[in-house]
């Protein structure tokens, strides 16, 4: 159920074309839409604010289609199709000629918002960081964000990051995709006065075991209120820095 969808109920009832118990009844409705395959969250908008996004990897193209359709049916928020494999994606762009793929970030965007909440950063340590900082970057951008995308500024040159901490300034946000050790979180912790949320990766040698090595820094930081995602998970970080931004601009 959308918000305009119960400000019409309140509005109707106000105006006493509804009684109480018409109202009671729409919302008494059970906020899940049986797909057969899937169980759709119908009220995570009115709720959240935003809709459940739809995880594309292990799904058939046929899947993700009546998922996608529906939601833009039911909801008036972007709508956001992650980690899609490649016969996903193109089934995506063919079913909705509008949607938006981009294939670093394996993220198609069936409906985005106009940036109105604010400004988020995003850093990634080395080039190799890139498609998990592109997957928070196009996220960002897609729920009304303006993204400020900062590459290549890992801790091996300290002078990298030090020659853009005025971009980090004027975030309302900043995230910060990191692997190997993931020192470059607890940096920017203690260089910016803006909500950091740092994002882990796979990136690096044996001993950083796929990204757990970063992700244990990263919760060990010295920096104090630095918010940490699960490995190689740009989309969660995005979504951390637009609830507050939207926390924030209402």
């Amino acid at each position: 159920m959308r918000p305009e969808e119960v400000k019409a109920l309140l509005t109707d009832m106000t105006a006493g074309n509804a009684t109480v118990d018409d109202v009671l009844r729409a919302l008494r409705r059970v906020p899940v839409e049986d797909l057969g395959f899937a169980q759709l969250d119908t009220h995570r908008e009115l709720r959240q604010g935003m809709p459940e996004a739809v995880y594309g990897a292990g799904k058939t193209p046929e899947q993700v289609l009546a998922i996608g359709a529906r939601l833009l049916e039911t909801t008036t928020s972007p709508v956001l199709i992650t980690r899609a494999p490649p016969e996903i994606a193109d089934a995506l762009l063919e079913e909705f000629p509008e949607a938006v793929h981009h294939p670093d970030a394996r993220l198609v965007v069936l409906r985005s918002e106009s940036s109105t909440l604010g400004s988020v950063a995003v850093l990634s340590a080395g080039t190799s960081d890139l498609p998990v900082a592109q997957e928070a970057a196009a996220t960002a951008e897609a729920l009304g964000a303006t993204v400020d995308a900062v590459t290549d500024v890992g801790v091996a040159g300290l002078h990298r990051i030090l020659a853009v901490q005025d971009r980090l300034h004027d975030a309302d946000a900043v995230i910060v995709v990191a692997g190997m050790e993931g020192a470059l979180a607890s940096l920017v912790g203690g260089i910016s006065s803006a909500p950091v949320v740092a994002v882990p990766t796979s990136v690096g040698y044996g001993a950083s075991f796929d990204g757990l090595a970063a992700l244990l820094a990263m919760l060990n930081s010295c920096a104090a209120g630095v918010t940490v995602v699960n490995i190689d998970n740009g989309f969660g970080a995005a979504v951390a820095a637009i609830r507050l931004l939207r926390k924030i601009h209402r």
